[in-house]
């Protein structure tokens, strides 16, 4: 075991705070009390009861890189905004419907309902694009059907005898 050696002034207590530097004095703090003396609380997006935040302060925006295997698309959303609002954006600019994206965030798929900040994206962040595997086959083999399809006449033979 090692013995710190410490001065006891280090812990004594003093009538100077970081309030009283900026001109506060304890009574004038009302500690997220709006002019009735009502706290007013709200439910964040993963269930948490906290108190309820500025209003003045506006919704965070960042700035999302997205990127599909050949092209990068820089995205403006708000940071509370889902990955299903975030697939809605990118189907404006890719032309790829929100059902055949998959949003990669760090190495794992990400549900539609999982909130930007939650999992910890932040402004600059690259999230990856792939278009879903089981769609795009769905869709090669029916541009190939139409395709291989002979092209049926709508005459009936006719039989002689």
């Amino acid at each position: 075991m090692i013995k710190l050696r410490y001065s006891k002034k280090l812990f004594k207590r003093s009538s100077w705070s970081k309030a009283s530097a900026c001109g506060i004095r304890h009574g004038d703090v009302s500690g997220g009390v709006r002019g009735g003396g009502e706290i007013e609380w709200e439910v964040r997006p993963g269930g948490m009861l906290v108190q309820k935040r500025d209003g003045g302060r506006g919704e965070e925006v960042i700035v999302v890189r997205v990127s599909t295997g050949f092209s990068c698309h820089d995205v403006s959303i708000g940071a509370t905004r889902t990955f299903g609002e975030l697939k809605v954006m990118l189907a404006m600019a890719t032309g790829l419907q929100p059902r055949e994206q998959r949003l990669l965030f760090r190495g794992k798929e990400r549900e539609d309902s999982d909130h930007l900040h939650m999992v910890g994206v932040g402004d600059k962040d690259k999230v990856l694009l792939l278009e879903d595997p089981a769609l795009k086959d769905m869709k090669l083999r029916a541009a190939r059907g139409v395709a291989a399809r002979p092209v049926q006449s709508t005459r009936q033979p006719f039989i002689q005898v």
